[in-house]
């Protein structure tokens, strides 16, 4: 008996890249804020490029508080629902034309939200990476850093909690 013939990597690349694109595309102010993601297999990187927009003190200057909360939010919202389609794209059972056409899945609510600010963000791109402490059907918990120019020096942190949309299976 044959086996099937796998799919060509560049294949797979390109449908993962097409449904990370849609699903950021997805929300507006990811776009107001400029964030971008880096993708590595299945981990994603939030990138902030530094815009003037993004200063709240302009004498220090440093990022705006909100901005750096929104930043962080953002990358566990969408760390969080990549997680939750990661099995579907690899599968190729996860239709990008319907995706990249604005049919996309309900993206995780957040519960709470905290932020632990440990210094000024500087006038730079900044980077985040969130982690997955629990996620379940209906409830997640993730972590979340975001960094500048050093991964060691952190300049906010932040746990969120979310309940999670249902999944639309079929």
């Amino acid at each position: 008996m044959a086996r099937p013939r796998p799919e060509p990597v560049q294949v797979v690349k390109q449908r993962r890249d097409a449904a990370l694109k849609a699903l950021v595309h997805c929300v507006p102010y990811i776009q107001f804020l400029g964030i971008e993601f880096d993708r590595r297999g299945d981990e994603l990187t939030g990138v902030l490029p530094f815009d003037e927009k993004l200063i709240g003190n302009p004498l220090l200057p440093a990022l705006h508080g909100g901005v750096t909360a929104a930043f962080l939010e953002v990358t566990a919202i969408m760390t969080l629902s990549w997680s939750v389609l990661w099995e579907d794209v690899e599968s190729g059972a996860i239709d990008v034309e319907r995706l990249e056409a604005g049919d996309l899945p309900r993206l995780p609510k957040t519960i709470d939200f905290t932020v632990d600010y440990l210094r000024s963000g500087l006038p730079r791109d900044g980077y985040a990476r969130a982690r997955l402490n629990r996620s379940g059907r209906r409830y997640a918990s993730v972590h979340v850093e975001a960094w500048q120019d050093n991964r060691d020096k952190l300049f906010a942190q932040a746990t969120g909690h979310f309940l999670m949309p249902p999944r639309q299976d079929g």
